[in-house]
């Protein structure tokens, strides 16, 4: 919600991000005052369909659900009351504030009402209606930043909200899809940068750091388009056990692509490539760099003489079952992985691929081999009698033409 722009009597609601409702610079509800109560209940639902209104029945299902209660109308009509009065004593003018007509009930027009819900949906659905390109992308860019978090979060259990909260996640995905697609057409990368962080912020784990990318590697910021990457695949393993989407990929492999360095002799190109120190273990690294070099082993095996196996080790608990989520999982990870790496050669490459699991090609060796470095890893992560452990999944790497 924009507060910075608040004028007086003017009743401000948020309802994206959390919910709160002023009035003058006093908070009326919400905020640090939010609760499930039948007062933030009610104020919800008649502020959000203030336009239609909301029946008699729709109201009392809300309030009172199943409840046995002898007078379920007499129940209405006393929480009414009560809210009334509340927001009398919060600081509103005098007003009937909810009015019924003919069985339906309203919010009041006496105030003027700004919902940044309302607000968002107002400016998606006039750049909907625009010709003009450069006004089209101005009004999804504001819509964008007007959205702030998923609609009513602390009520995903009401139907009515989790309907909406639905209805504007997907209205803000097209919204953003429509102004990145605006923003590179008008070559205007800068804005496409900041407008990605946003909604990374706002909507988390939903893939718009591509967004951030694409702006970064178009502007030729090809260190912060690494950095962002590798901070968000990290983010996406910790959070979510997820591997880069494709779309991430495909921003990878751009940025690959997009790099152009100054001109230089071989000798020197050469010092730029080479890992720097003499590190032990295993070369880790992020898995669009393993997905490299697997396609490059596949093509060099087309000359045969070499045994490659791709192994798969995935933590399990004491039962042998696969751990997916937990507050020791992200340890135990980064134990594994500790464990896979000094447990391989210098010469076999390593990436995480999710939440408690780690790939590990091994070029030049036994299917003998594998099982000795999987006793290795094993020493290297169990410690005591813990029933927690390692599975191991080997495959051979075979050249298909």
């Amino acid at each position: 919600m924009r507060m910075t722009d608040a004028r007086p009597d003017v009743l401000y609601v948020r309802m994206l991000g959390g919910f709160s409702i002023s009035w003058n610079g006093m908070l009326i509800a919400g905020g640090s005052k939010a609760s499930d109560s039948q007062y933030t209940n009610l104020l919800q639902l008649l502020i959000h369909e203030r336009g239609r209104g909301v029946t008699r029945d729709r109201l009392e299902e809300l309030l009172f659900g199943d409840r046995d209660m002898s007078n379920v109308h007499h129940a209405l009509q006393s929480v009414i009351y009560n809210t009334k009065k509340k927001l009398e004593r919060a600081g509103l003018p005098p007003d009937s504030y909810i009015i019924q007509k003919k069985g339906v009930f309203f919010w009041t027009d006496t105030f003027t009402v700004t919902e940044d819900a309302a607000e968002f949906e107002a400016l998606f659905r006039q750049a909907e209606s625009t010709e003009d390109t450069d006004e089209r992308l101005v009004l999804y860019s504001e819509a964008c930043h007007w959205y702030a978090g998923e609609f009513l979060p602390q009520q995903t259990a009401v139907i009515w909200a989790a309907q909406e909260a639905r209805r504007y996640k997907e209205m803000f995905c097209e919204c953003m899809e429509k102004a990145a697609a605006l923003l590179r057409s008008h070559q205007d990368f800068f804005q496409m940068e900041e407008l990605g962080q946003y909604a990374a912020k706002v909507d988390p784990l939903s893939d718009w750091e591509t967004v951030t990318m694409e702006g970064l590697v178009s502007l030729g910021r090809y260190d912060e388009a690494r950095r962002l990457y590798d901070d968000t695949v990290q983010y996406y393993f910790n959070e979510q056990g997820l591997r880069p989407s494709k779309r991430m990929l495909e921003q990878f492999e751009r940025l690959g692509t997009g790099m152009q360095h100054r001109h230089a002799v071989l000798d020197q190109i050469q010092a730029e490539l080479s890992e720097p120190g003499e590190l032990p273990g295993g070369y880790l690294c992020s898995y669009p760099v393993f997905l490299g070099i697997y396609r490059m082993i596949e093509r060099m095996m087309e000359r045969g003489g070499q045994s490659v196996y791709l192994m798969l080790c995935t933590v399990i608990d004491g039962k042998g079952n696969p751990m997916r989520d937990g507050p020791m999982l992200e340890e135990l990870t980064k134990r594994m992985g500790d464990a896979v790496r000094v447990s391989i050669r210098r010469g076999d490459a390593m990436t995480q691929y999710g939440k408690g699991q780690y790939l590990a090609l091994l070029v030049n060796t036994t299917r003998e081999s594998c099982e000795i470095i999987q006793n290795r890893i094993n020493r290297q992560f169990i410690v005591g009698r813990q029933r927690i452990g390692i599975k191991y999944y080997v495959n051979s790497v075979f050249w298909t033409p």
